[in-house]
């Protein structure tokens, strides 16, 4: 086999990628937009052992804030007792500057904290809830049926305010602790989240365990109860297997995709469950397929660049790896 250079292997590369973002037509079947939602200062970062300053969290989001991204979720207003990383949910909200355009949702898992994010000026929040019995228990300490009751009092509350609302709904495919997941839960728990007044669904991989297969089996049973164009995938890459399964969704209809700048993250609360998808990488994927997305991808692999030099560990995307190098 020939030896070829790494420059040389870098430049070809570039060129290929040039060349595939000048072709603006999706292949058959697929969108022709997709809506990123960015996650990683929130659930890139909860899991993140050593604190992180606030100032670097702030200028991560005005970081991605510049590139094009439609969607930056910001933080969590959830109790310091259980997530540390993301206690500082207040100033970050007041201390970041608001791209116009750009939507700053927040994680609100409860009424109080959906209280104090709305008095932070947060304009959208999330919520999340679990496909799996076990791991709702062990993440909320409820029961699915107890969970869903606690997510209508929010989504009330947030119908009164006139604030938008997503629901995440986790371990859609497998469970650290049931293992794999019946996808007639999921659509039921996707149903009763929207029924609610959720604007959109997103479905996630927690642990990252699934496959092309598994995923277009959970997103054909749950589109028979809430319409395509309010679900979005939300992918793990524990086995490698996330860029596989987003690509599975897309040709289901799937148009919204939940990623992480350097595939920052895991899950506080499912013991293995590597980072999400990078969304240097997806971004990738989708300008080759045609796909626009908005968001330049140089920009993104620099805001991916600092983050990773301010944790003191190299990205986890590897486009960002193989396009970062000066030729």
């Amino acid at each position: 086999m020939a030896f070829l250079s790494k420059n040389f292997l870098l430049r070809t590369m570039r060129l290929l990628h040039r060349s595939k973002s000048t072709v603006n037509i999706p292949q058959k079947g697929l969108p022709s937009f997709v809506k990123i939602v960015e996650v990683g200062p929130r659930d890139g970062l909860q899991n993140e052992k050593s604190p992180v300053p606030t100032d670097v969290k702030v200028e991560l989001i005005n970081r991605l804030s510049d590139t094009g991204l439609q969607v930056v979720e910001a933080t969590s207003f959830v109790s310091p007792k259980w997530i540390p990383q993301l206690a500082d949910h207040r100033e970050i909200m007041t201390q970041i500057k608001k791209y116009p355009g750009v939507n700053y949702p927040v994680l609100t898992p409860n009424l109080k904290g959906f209280d104090a994010a709305i008095e932070a000026g947060a304009k959208e929040v999330a919520m999340f809830i679990a496909a799996s019995e076990a791991f709702s228990r062990k993440n909320t300490n409820c029961s699915i049926a107890e969970s869903l009751e606690r997510s209508q009092s929010l989504v009330n509350a947030a119908k009164e305010a006139n604030i938008p609302v997503r629901a995440y709904v986790s371990c859609v495919i497998g469970c650290p602790y049931e293992g794999k997941i019946d996808p007639n839960k999921v659509a039921e728990v996707a149903k009763k989240m929207y029924e609610m007044g959720c604007y959109e669904i997103s479905l996630g991989d927690t642990i990252g365990v699934g496959t092309p297969s598994a995923m277009q089996e959970v997103i054909r049973l749950v589109t028979q109860e809430v319409p395509i164009d309010k679900v979005a995938v939300h992918c793990h890459d524990t086995y490698g297997q996330a860029l596989a399964n987003i690509y599975a969704a897309l040709q289901m209809g799937v148009s919204v995709v939940d990623s992480s700048v350097a595939g920052l993250g895991g899950c506080p609360y499912a013991k293995g469950a590597t980072g999400n998808v990078a969304t240097e990488d997806v971004v990738y994927m989708l300008d080759g397929l045609g796909i626009q997305t908005g968001v330049n991808l140089q920009k993104l692999i620099a805001a991916g660049d600092f983050i990773s030099k301010a944790l003191g560990r190299p990205t986890m995307s590897r486009v960002a790896k193989a396009m970062s190098s000066k030729l």
